[in-house]
């Protein structure tokens, strides 16, 4: 190739630079452009996610100017309703949780339940409480008849991962549910949807004991607390949440999300102890059935929750299930831990510094003492009183003069008022403690009766026991046994009174009832004395007007009882039960006599004859107490045959085998003889306990076998062996046997009428729905029908209806339908057909519900629950009374201090049935215990 000239050359040289230049350039720019790129798709999703937050912040200020429309609105004549129905059309996700049950621990709230659901639903930010009601029920298939809805949400609260739960009751809280999140960092809201029953679960069946409980999560009346030791009022929580006053709140300018309000810190219960314990009491009893119903104001709040002001984390008995009827589960608390639903809230005396400040007022000197005695319980510390008077109190520390301690107070009287405020404070205590101490000095029964006020409203069944874990949980002192049973009576008696003047208030009491409710009986025995216008109380008997009524449709049986009363005056409580055509407890007449002997069960079945019922042909079933078979005998009585008959008790008569004879097997051998249909039956096991034990036969031969024999009774009973009615509403009543004479006769009157008022709804649903007979008689007839298809029948005699009817095991029996008579014998026990009548009235088509007494119609259930109670006049309204002065017997007074003896006479029945013997602790023998071991002083 030849050489290029050099022309050539200088003309290629810039040619192949410029190409070169322009790859570079293109290079360079590709990169650029790619960079580019990168911060372009990089600013493009800082600027989606700033405006998804922009919208979140501004959707949240709609809101809030949807709720204050007195702010002007910032687009001109466009109001900012219509600008809010136009934006804010955005849902709220919520995740429902149904068919389980809520539980509060410390830290968290969850649902929990083997047949939980989870439901998620999408809840316009605009939607009514009303509307969420209506959602629920139509997402759940809840029927809205039966159920009713009690909603909470899982509130997160300010200090810590912590969460509790927020009641839902009306549109505000919705609201304030709605709103957590645009104000938290909750995406979706969970919400607690728990059932209640509208109906009253009150059939109790009496053909044996029930469980009896109490549920630990009652609604009890929430105590104000105030900020620090001061007894002021909590501000008031807006419904939006906002505190109308944060003066007293110095912690961080009044968060109005912040559900647990810090500074609500009180320990002082806001108790009015001059108010009646009427108002108290019947608190109490309309709280079982799920509706407050303050009988001290002018109007009722219908509210199931507590207010809203008073929510606070650390009072788990402000968010629970909707209560159940609490006489209708009723047990004592022996087992029960009271700290777990203690509703004192931690104490923060003035500021978060837990010292008094100068300048803090108290309600009055008592609360300021209470506060300073506090103080010193949680600071470890005594103080002593150097002067008190009305005006002014000084406290310093007890070890002041040996360590030098600067701990001083001085408070005094606002002049004109009884507010008493801190002019002097020198705080804290500087001293030390030279050792550990079980017990505190200023820890006296007077503060621990402060202090379980409120559970005694909740439950008056509680143990010294469980006070004194309260106690121990809240204050982590151990008080000793008396000191706890101190407070227990000081808070009986600030809430219903003292029980001296009970017996004063008691003639009151009747009078104001005999007046609002007219037809009640009241009769009275007192003893007079030398006393002008004074007479001693000996006995009480009271019957309402609609028990009376209703007993007329009852059947004609009656089951009485006595039971012992453990207040500061003894005495005996005397209960006369009846049975409904459902089998259920019927309460007739009580009476409050000075003991159980001869004359007082004759005095109190003649006022029962007198005053209640003269009907004939009455079945009355007790134990064997020489008292009451004296008086059954006594025809001057009317309770003698054939105006009224007497059963014997069957479990009372094996527990006295039991104790006589010491043998299982005899006494199971007594209990079939006793409910031995037939007499061959009932020959049959005699027969057996002869061959065991002639001595045990020759003892059941001494008692009258009519008296405790179903198959020589006469068919008396229907069905009903034992004394268990009367039983199981002496439990009902174990709680009020420790309260003054007029709490007991108001539990008596407001539990009567829970029963009637939810019996006589079933009963009216019954007969709507056309059912003929009660829920009971209803079962027992379905399961006879099954029974009575595998049978054979012979037909003898169709005029006379003789039947012969052979059952699937081979036993056969013979039977009249025009006598409605079966050898089997249960027709005439149980007063309905057995399965052999119903085989035979198939066989010839006969309706054999001809053949079940009027007694179980659904008519005659509903008309013995169809009188009606009628509330008790208000304090003011009630009538004069210008009787004799009644006082209590200086020999029925509890003599004594410390625990009282108890009276009771226990037997086998006191035993549970299977129970390990008790082992000695020193030779490991069974059958004694440490105090009665012979080996005693060997070992």
């Amino acid at each position: 190739m030849p050489l290029l000239s050099t022309p050539a050359i200088e003309f290629q040289m810039p040619a192949m630079g410029l190409a070169a230049i322009g790859s570079i350039c293109r290079t360079w720019h590709q990169r650029q452009l790619s960079i580019f790129r990168a911060f372009l798709l990089l600013f493009v999703s800082f600027s989606l996610l700033l405006i998804s937050f922009s919208f979140r912040c501004f959707r949240g200020r709609l809101r809030h100017w949807r709720r204050t429309p007195t702010i002007s609105s910032p687009f001109g004549g466009f109001s900012l309703s219509n600008l809010v129905s136009i934006m804010s059309v955005s849902t709220i996700p919520v995740i429902c949780y149904y068919n389980g049950q809520m539980l509060r621990t410390k830290t968290d709230v969850t649902y929990e339940g083997r047949k939980t659901v989870i439901t998620p639903m999408d809840i316009l930010i605009e939607c009514t409480f009303e509307e969420l009601i209506g959602l629920i029920y139509s997402k759940t298939n809840i029927d809205k008849r039966r159920f009713r809805l009690s909603l909470n949400c899982k509130y997160p609260l300010r200090s810590g991962n912590r969460f509790q739960p927020f009641p839902i009751r009306d549109d505000s809280s919705l609201r304030r549910m709605l709103n957590l999140v645009n104000t938290t960092t909750i995406e979706e809201i969970e919400l607690f949807i728990e059932v209640v029953r509208v109906k009253g679960l009150l059939n109790q069946s009496v053909g044996g004991h029930v469980d009896l409980f109490v549920r630990d999560n009652y609604n009890v009346a929430q105590p104000d607390y105030g900020c620090g030791p001061s007894s002021s009022p909590v501000p008031d929580i807006g419904p939006n949440g906002d505190d109308g006053d944060d003066e007293d709140c110095a912690d961080d300018g009044g968060n109005d999300e912040d559900v647990d309000n810090e500074c609500n810190e009180n320990t002082d219960v806001e108790v009015d102890e001059h108010a009646s314990s009427f108002g108290y009491f019947n608190q109490i009893l309309e709280n079982e059935h799920g509706i407050y119903v303050s009988v001290e104001a002018p109007c009722c709040d219908v509210s199931n929750h507590p207010d809203e002001e008073t929510l606070d984390e650390s009072s788990p008995c402000n968010f629970h299930l909707p209560p159940t009827p609490q006489f209708e589960h009723v047990a004592n608390l022996d087992d029960a831990v009271a700290c777990a639903w203690t509703p004192w809230v931690p104490h923060n005396s003035g500021y978060s510094s837990g010292e008094f400040v100068i300048g803090q007022v108290f309600n009055s000197k008592s609360d300021l003492q209470d506060a300073a005695k506090i103080y010193s319980i949680k600071a470890h510390q005594e103080f002593i009183v150097v002067a008190s008077s009305k005006k002014l109190l000084v406290l310093r520390c007890k070890k002041a003069e040996e360590s030098n301690c600067p701990w001083k107070l001085r408070a005094m009287v606002v002049k004109d008022t009884s507010l008493f405020v801190i002019n002097k404070y020198t705080g804290p205590h500087t001293c030390v403690n030279p050792c550990l101490n079980r017990d505190h000095h200023k820890l006296d029964s007077n503060l621990v009766a402060t202090h379980i006020k409120a559970l005694i409203k909740a439950q008056f069944t509680l143990t010294t026991a469980a006070i004194q874990a309260s106690v121990m949980e809240r204050w982590g002192y151990q008080i000793s046994y008396k000191k706890a049973l101190d407070g227990k009576h000081k808070a009986i008696r600030q809430l219903f009174g003292d029980f001296c003047q009970s017996y004063t208030e008691l003639p009151r009491l009747f009078l104001r009832i005999e007046q609002s409710n007219p037809g009640c009986v009241v009769i009275w025995k007192t003893c007079e004395i030398n006393v002008p216008n004074t007479e001693i109380f000996q006995r009480v008997f009271w019957s309402f007007k609609p028990s009376i009524e209703g007993f007329e449709h009852c059947r004609p049986i009656t089951s009485i009882d006595g039971t012992h009363l453990y207040g500061k005056y003894k005495g005996k409580l005397l209960i006369a039960m009846g049975c409904d055509g459902n089998n259920q407890l019927f309460p007739l007449a009580f009476a409050i006599t000075e003991g159980e002997n001869t004359n007082s069960w004759g005095w109190f079945l003649a006022c029962i004859r007198n005053g209640v019922t003269k009907r004939t042909g009455i079945c009355v079933i007790s134990d064997r107490h020489p008292g009451i078979m004296a008086a059954m005998s006594d025809p001057d009585l009317g309770w003698a045959a054939p105006s009224a008959y007497h059963k014997i008790c069957m479990r009372h008569l094996a527990s006295n085998f039991m104790t006589r004879f010491k043998d299982k097997i005899l006494k199971n051998l007594v209990c079939r003889a006793a409910l031995a249909t037939t007499e061959s039956k009932f020959n049959k096991h005699m027969h057996t306990i002869g061959r065991i034990n002639s001595e045990a036969l020759q003892w059941l031969e001494a008692i009258p076998v009519h008296l405790w024999a179903f198959s020589h009774d006469g068919s008396r009973r229907y069905g009903l062996m034992t004394t268990n009615i009367s039983e199981v509403f002496n439990s009902v009543l174990k709680g009020a046997r420790c309260l003054p004479v007029t709490a007991l006769v108001q539990l008596t009157f407001f539990r009567l009428n829970g029963y009637f008022v939810a019996r006589r709804e079933v009963g009216a649903n019954r007969l709507a729905s056309a059912e003929q007979f009660t829920p009971y008689v209803d079962a027992q007839l379905q399961g006879r029908v099954v029974k009575a298809g595998s049978m054979e029948i012979v037909l003898y005699d169709h005029v006379k209806g003789l039947f012969y009817v052979k059952s699937r095991r081979g036993r056969t029996h013979r039977l009249n339908l025009h006598e409605k008579n079966c050898t089997c014998g249960k027709t005439l026990i149980y007063g309905f057909p057995c399965s052999h009548m119903i085989a035979a009235c198939q066989h010839r088509c006969v309706d054999f519900r001809l053949f079940v007494e009027g007694y179980y119609s659904t008519q005659s259930y509903y008309n013995t629950w169809a009188s009606l109670f009628h509330p008790i006049f208000n304090e003011d309204e009630w009538p004069l009374y210008d009787g004799p002065t009644i006082v209590p017997p200086d020999s029925m007074q509890c003599m004594g201090s410390g625990r009282p003896r108890s009276t009771r006479l226990h037997n086998e029945m006191d035993v549970r049935e299977g129970k390990t013997s008790i082992t000695c602790g020193l030779c490991k023998q069974l059958g004694h215990n440490r105090r009665s071991c012979l080996n005693r002083n060997q070992l």
